[in-house]
């Protein structure tokens, strides 16, 4: 009786999602506003909203989304006043406040007549909570996709952008196994925790606990006046005057966080940190997705 032939699997086909068309621009919150005596000469030519107004150029208004402030109108006329002074003439503010107002016609076709949305600060929670899963989120997420559509945001706003999102944990906490929550953010870029006023409130330690849970998660601390343009979905380019801190977990070789009681220091080794300045660039070391 000849011996039956052993079957082999199909060799896998490569899959690879198409990189998005529109770009990022995160902001580690207390950007510089001003513009002496109305004179926009007077804002350097480097300001993070001089480059938020440049790359949405003529592709639309610029939607700004106080979403998470707590005094959304005056939030909202900063900024439209901030990129009227830029040389932005088409700006306008959207005070949406409810999961309905998320799915208002009226304000979809704010979002689709936009060249780029500016997500402000405040509570990053209010974002995911009122937005996520609404179709104002999923017409975000294709115009950032098939198009070359802006979305920015600063503090609150930036640290929404990622899909593991930090809504709780106080400036120094993190060292302690549960001291950090976090919850899935608007899903702009995947794999990667972005936490903001990095340097200036201490925030490395925590984050190091986000990479500690998930070492295929790239963090990504952003000081404050400093941002990062994301284009491709993992190509990085800093501006702004300070930092961005890069924590990489890909190389951890050990880590006890799954082991310890809650309430217990925890312990990482081989964690690798990239301090960036403005003008480096950086491709994110993430995976790409499996799935469409």
């Amino acid at each position: 009786m000849p011996a039956s032939k052993k079957k082999t699997a199909p060799a896998p086909q490569e899959v690879s999602c198409p990189h998005p068309l529109g770009m990022l621009i995160s902001i580690g919150g207390h950007e510089r506003k001003e513009v002496s005596n109305g004179d926009t000469a007077d804002m350097a030519d480097d300001s993070i909203l001089r480059r938020v107004v440049d790359e949405i150029g003529n592709k639309g208004p610029i939607l700004v989304l106080p979403i998470a402030s707590e005094e959304p109108k005056e939030t909202a006329q900063d900024y439209v006043t901030v990129f009227k002074e830029l040389g932005c003439n088409d700006g306008e503010g959207l005070d949406s406040r409810s999961r309905e107002g998320a799915e208002s016609e009226a304000n979809l076709r704010l979002l689709d007549e936009a060249g780029g949305v500016m997500f402000t600060g405040g509570d990053q929670l209010r974002l995911t909570a009122l937005l996520g899963g609404t179709t104002f989120q999923r017409r975000l997420k294709e115009r950032y996709t098939y198009e070359p559509f802006v979305i920015a945001g600063t503090s609150a706003g930036a640290a929404a952008m990622s899909t593991p999102m930090i809504y709780q944990g106080r400036n120094n906490a993190g060292m302690l196994k549960d001291e950090i929550h976090i919850t899935t953010g608007l899903e702009f870029l995947h794999n990667v925790a972005i936490d903001t006023h990095f340097v200036a409130r201490g925030r490395i330690v925590r984050m190091a606990q986000i990479i500690a849970t998930n070492p295929s998660c790239i963090g990504l601390g952003l000081e404050e006046d400093t941002a990062v343009v994301v284009t491709k979905g993992r190509e990085l380019e800093v501006i702004g005057s300070g930092l961005v801190v890069v924590l990489d977990g890909m190389g951890v070789t050990a880590t006890n966080i799954h082991e310890v009681e809650p309430g217990k220091p925890f312990s990482i080794r081989d964690l690798r940190m990239h301090l960036l300045s403005s003008g480096e660039r950086y491709t994110l070391p993430i995976m790409e997705q499996m799935h469409a």
